[in-house]
């Protein structure tokens, strides 16, 4: 069984959008991750902030390109910079 790979960077500061969902309602979310914990990320929105579970998206940095499974980075920030 293959380990997935954890994303190693900071992730605040990052431009993000979520492109896909359990909770259809973050679906196309979009803006600047202001904040992290082992389960959540915050999103400073046009509209606001808000907080969605890592576990329920999947999301592309938009500068890079770069495609996450939400899964894949629900621990602490520390555990995950850490490798």
């Amino acid at each position: 069984m293959r380990k997935e790979k954890t994303f190693p960077d900071e992730l605040i500061g990052k431009e993000i959008k979520i492109i896909n969902s359990k909770n259809k309602t973050y679906l196309g979310l979009e803006g600047k991750i202001v904040d992290e914990t082992r389960n959540t990320i915050q999103i400073e929105t046009k509209t606001g902030i808000k907080t969605v579970l890592k576990s329920a998206i999947d999301f592309e940095i938009k500068d890079s390109g770069q495609k996450i499974k939400g899964i894949t980075i629900k621990k602490r920030p520390e555990e995950r910079l850490k490798g």
